[in-house]
């Protein structure tokens, strides 16, 4: 129950799957979205489990939210919610039991007011129960481009193996939040042209690429529509209706949420001469989308691998807070680009191995499960 400015209560459902334990306290995001119903969570905690393996990071899988829509709420109601929220979660958690992080609509200012809430119940000043902390109390240099990276560093090491690069090709990322952005952020840095990005209000094309400062002030800052930023970039493009996977481009990026890229979408990437797909989102690509994209020998990288980059810096996270130490942004971010090679080099691996070489998401499904299966046997839970 939470409270609006108005005086009304308001009740809303709220989640949290602590699915499977075996390499590690659970781990996994909290979601505030209105579509968020516990077959959603289950299903993002189990593949959860699998993605949290491949880090090589002694983490297990988990996954909640609530059904609350934070969209058109003041800080205040959020604020508030959180607190609820928190005061019902808090005994579940801990820094050797489950430690949540965010998700969509729960960020920074969120995991804020949940941790106070939990230090207010608690008396405790426990770091390690939430990742995705500010830097000022706890949180890791990183983290918060750390999703976006991640999968730029998979789809990079896709790229090597057929002796390809990111430098000067055309990207389209779908999504204007955190991994969106900061996945936009480093295809610039490695010399790729991001020339569109969409929110739920449409998408913007800008031939000229993303200008990704009015797009931090748009979407950040002002938190506004990417209307905004056509209304500040003369030469792009705001586009209302159509679809983000109609513009042409060598590397595709889905960084919105799950099932956004069907099999219509891939076949239009496939038509465009699309290279190369990261997945940024959990499970953005729909199982139909997959396999044509696959029979059109486009580069696949599912988020089990590509978008692990987030939760494996969260574990960097829970490692500084143990030691009360911080990093510098470089020796974190070499720490995940190495964590990213790793994941790669396992999933390329295991599709080799079982006789699928270049098929990286059975190869990601494969060294997932044989890792928390094996954990399992040898704790006694046959």
């Amino acid at each position: 129950p939470w409270q609006d400015d108005h005086g009304d209560v308001h009740i809303n459902r709220g989640y949290r799957v602590e699915f499977n334990s075996a390499l590690g306290p659970y781990k996994g995001g909290l979601r505030f979205h209105p579509s968020v119903s516990l077959g959603t969570v289950k299903f993002l905690g189990f593949e959860q489990i699998f993605k949290n393996a491949l880090t090589g990071m002694p983490i297990g899988g988990g996954k909640g939210g609530a059904d609350f829509d934070p969209k058109g709420r003041s800080e205040d109601e959020i604020m508030r919610f959180c607190q609820s929220f928190m005061t019902e979660l808090y005994r579940h958690l801990g820094e050797y039991t489950d430690v949540p992080a965010g998700d969509i609509g729960v960020g920074t200012r969120e995991i804020g007011w949940m941790f106070g809430q939990y230090k207010r119940i608690t008396n405790r000043y426990e770091s390690g129960t939430l990742t995705g902390k500010g830097l000022a109390w706890g949180g890791a240099l990183v983290r918060p481009e750390a999703t976006g990276y991640g999968a730029v560093f998979f789809l990079q090491e896709m790229m090597k193996v057929q002796g390809r690069s990111v430098d000067g090709r055309t990207c389209v990322v779908s999504g204007a939040g955190n991994v969106a952005i900061n996945a936009i952020a480093k295809l610039e840095q490695l010399g790729g042209t991001v020339v569109a990005c969409s929110d739920s209000q449409g998408y913007v094309y800008d031939p000229d690429g993303i200008h990704l400062p009015t797009l931090r002030e748009v979407k950040e800052v002002e938190r506004k529509t990417l209307e905004a930023y056509a209304e500040r970039r003369p030469n792009s493009q705001h586009h209302v209706r159509g679809n983000i996977w109609e513009v042409p481009c060598e590397i595709a990026l889905p960084c919105a949420t799950q099932n956004e890229l069907n099999a219509s979408d891939a076949a239009r990437l496939v038509a465009n001469g699309c290279l190369a797909v990261a997945e940024g989102a959990n499970m953005p690509t729909t199982p139909d989308g997959i396999e044509i994209l696959r029979q059109g020998g486009v580069l696949f990288g599912p988020g089990k691998a590509a978008n692990a980059g987030g939760v494996a810096t969260s574990a960097l996270e829970m490692q500084q807070n143990a030691a009360r130490d911080s990093w510098s942004f470089s020796k974190t971010e070499a720490k995940l680009a190495e964590i990213m090679s790793s994941i790669h080099e396992q999933c390329a691996a295991t599709a080799e191995a079982y006789g699928r070489p270049g098929d990286y998401v059975l190869g990601a499904n494969i060294a997932g499960f044989v890792k928390v299966a094996e954990a399992m046997c040898a704790l006694g839970l046959i």
